[in-house]
């Protein structure tokens, strides 16, 4: 079923001014990586949204600069408007967006996202309650936020990132072979230094092993520090670097792999990890921020201790050697990557745009 398949909306609701604003970051063109805002606004416009977006600014500062300067110039071209809410840096341009959309009286929508954001929210509760307090509408991804952040707003909405899952293509992992695959942007929160550390303790009893390591580069010298450490331990002809590639390469890419490695110290729902489950990959992860919440140990994947190279190598030993258990690991984890399918996240994403300018009408 594709998006494109869902009811059209209600002519009830014709008269509704059907245009968005959409704040985060639109930075796939230049990044290589592509947010899930990007993917939501590009699968509403098939449900007739007019969606606008800021912004796809490199630096920092133009970004902030962008977001305000089309708040305030195109403030009567939308009706509602949708924020991503991260933690550092970028907690700063919601607050400000927030301000003046709360000063121009338009509705809006936050998105709850990053697996750091508990952290910060307990450093800062009452600026987090105080922002939480604007929107007409919380969501977030993650049951692990959910749960986390439920004491500054208790009306927090759980949408799950969504992915095409008719685009990933099954192969049950009956029998694994030692083709590894590593799929995040390169940078120190993923920890993708040690990805290498964990082929190192597995090159011995499998010598033919490979690991394909794919994303962008960040710019904080984690891919120089990981290709380093890759010479240190004389792993070059077992571990490639591919890059960046397009989102409509993954599927491809996954299945060249049986088993995923994701190496992180902090994360919350990762897209990256629901791919590699749609195409049945054997998932070997860290048990860190929402990770619980997605993956249940032994059933759709294996959980570790985070930073912890022997455990993980241990885990992709077991896979390999126990071909039951690869393949209950393998069909649960597609099942698993069903519940995310675009069609079902999409509806309730359209009801809740209808539902907040309904309420704004009256």
């Amino acid at each position: 079923m594709s998006a494109s398949s869902l009811s059209k909306p209600d002519l009830a609701n014709h008269d509704i001014k059907r245009t968005i604003l959409f704040v985060g970051n639109f930075v796939s063109s230049w990044q290589g990586s592509r947010n899930v805002c990007e993917d939501l606004a590009e699968r509403l416009r098939l449900l007739e949204w007019t969606i606008l977006t800021t912004s796809a600014q490199r630096s920092r500062l133009a970004r902030l600069s962008n977001m305000v300067v089309t708040v305030w110039r195109e403030r009567k071209a939308y009706a509602a408007a949708s924020i991503d809410l991260f933690s550092g840096n970028a907690f700063l341009w919601a607050e400000v967006v927030c301000l003046m959309l709360d000063r121009l009286r338009v509705p809006f929508v936050m998105n709850l996202h990053g697996g750091n954001l508990p952290t910060f929210a307990a450093r800062w509760p009452r600026r987090i309650r105080r922002l939480l307090s604007r929107p007409a509408v919380v969501t977030t991804p993650s049951r692990y936020l959910l749960e986390a952040m439920r004491q500054y707003r208790t009306d927090i909405l759980l949408l799950p990132n969504a992915i095409d899952v008719s685009k990933y293509r099954f192969r049950s992992r009956l029998r694994p072979t030692p083709r590894l695959v590593w799929m995040r942007a390169f940078h120190r929160m993923y920890n993708p230094i040690l990805a290498p550390r964990v082929i190192s303790c597995l090159i011995e009893e499998f010598p033919n092993i490979q690991l394909e390591m794919i994303g962008p580069d960040k710019g904080d010298g984690s891919l120089a520090q990981t290709q380093r450490e890759v010479e240190r331990l004389s792993l070059n002809e077992h571990i490639r670097f591919v890059g960046s590639i397009a989102k409509s390469d993954v599927p491809t890419w996954l299945d060249r792999g049986d088993i995923y490695i994701n190496t992180t110290n902090v994360d919350n729902t990762p897209v990256s990890v629901v791919e590699a489950m749609a195409c049945g990959l054997c998932i070997v992860s860290t048990d860190v921020g929402g990770l619980p919440y997605l993956l249940t140990h032994s059933e759709n994947a294996v959980l570790v201790h985070p930073n912890d190279a022997a455990s993980m190598a241990s885990a992709v030993r077991r896979i390999l050697k126990e071909p039951a258990y690869s393949a209950l690991l393998s069909m649960n984890a597609r099942t698993t990557a069903e519940h995310f399918d675009w069609p079902f996240i999409l509806r309730e994403w359209d009801r809740v745009f209808l539902g907040l300018l309904q309420r704004t009408k009256q």
